[in-house]
């Protein structure tokens, strides 16, 4: 016998900590390259 599924019932905490780890890196990642490509900008290299 299975269950149905009743929407909004899921437990997503493991999902929103994943999501917000990966935003957390992302947001890093892109200042890191800014960053960079300012350094290579000003020194020409």
């Amino acid at each position: 016998m299975t269950e149905e599924h009743k929407p909004g019932s899921m437990d997503i905490t493991e999902q929103e900590k994943t999501f917000a780890g990966f935003m957390t890196f992302t947001k890093w990642a892109v200042i890191v390259i800014i960053a960079i490509l300012i350094f290579l900008a000003i020194f020409r290299t």
